[in-house]
């Protein structure tokens, strides 16, 4: 963990908050920072939901292009891979996690958002990648988590144009998953990941694998996948628990133990 990123656990959820001023640019310690808190989140025991968060005014406006600017070829191959690692392992957390977004995401931003789950955005936010303005593309997972989320189509039209998305825009192409008022969003994502505290730890986590893992591969593969970690929770306390209470109680009434 850096100075530039702190991470608080609050009745089982995690918040990974990006601090550096005014804009959360992504710097090399912010990259840093955001690798090791993922990492940190992902092993705790007391965590069952991260959410990522840029304060009230900004998620994240993107790369640090001061930083970026004079890098030589070599360079920039070293950044890329820092900038992929920390990104992969905000998407690896095997819990759920959602991106509380206010002001901008864009860039690096936007695709830092796009590692999570889900994201809840301020009625006033703006989400893009406008790194075709800069001679560049996305470097951090934009060209391949965003056509993923809202269509190949979609995702050019954002990616070749650069262009802001206002947030009533993102949610309506699935940007976005929810839009608040600015004052409501930390809440809002709070509200959403409360729902998984006390759940079923081991199957949520099986079934994000299964999810994504899934949408790398093709059908039958995914299938297959899907076959495994089934079959696997049966060697679960939790499993049978659950079944144990919905036989005698009733669906919705099982208390689980991530074991």
């Amino acid at each position: 963990m850096t100075e530039l990123v702190h991470l608080e656990v609050e009745d089982s959820i995690a918040t990974v908050r990006l601090d550096r001023p005014k804009m959360n640019v992504l710097n090399s310690e912010l990259i840093a920072g955001i690798r090791a808190a993922a990492e940190e989140a992902s092993r705790r025991p007391d965590v069952a939901a991260v959410i990522l968060y840029g304060g009230e005014k900004v998620f994240a406006a993107g790369a640090d292009i001061k930083e970026m600017q004079p890098m030589s070829y070599a360079e920039a191959l070293v950044h890329g891979s820092r900038l992929h690692s920390a990104f992969d392992a905000v998407a690896a957390i095997p819990k759920p996690t959602i991106a509380a977004i206010t002001g901008y995401a864009l860039g690096g931003g936007c695709e830092l958002a796009l590692a999570c789950d889900f994201r809840v955005a301020a009625e006033d936010a703006q989400l893009g990648q406008p790194e075709i303005l800069l001679g560049v593309i996305p470097g951090a997972g934009g060209t391949q988590r965003l056509p993923r989320l809202i269509g190949p189509a979609k995702a050019k039209d954002l990616i070749f144009s650069g262009r802001f998305v206002p947030a009533e825009e993102a949610l309506a192409i699935g940007l976005v998953d929810e839009v608040v008022p600015a004052a409501e969003v930390y809440a809002a994502a709070r509200r959403r990941m409360a729902r998984y505290v006390g759940g079923a730890s081991i199957a949520l986590r099986a079934a994000k694998e299964a999810v994504d893992r899934g949408l790398e591969t093709d059908l039958a593969t995914g299938l297959q996948i899907e076959r495994a970690l089934f079959t696997g929770l049966f060697a679960t306390e939790d499993r049978a628990r659950g079944m144990t209470s919905f036989m005698e109680n009733g669906p919705g009434k099982a208390e689980f133990e991530g074991r």
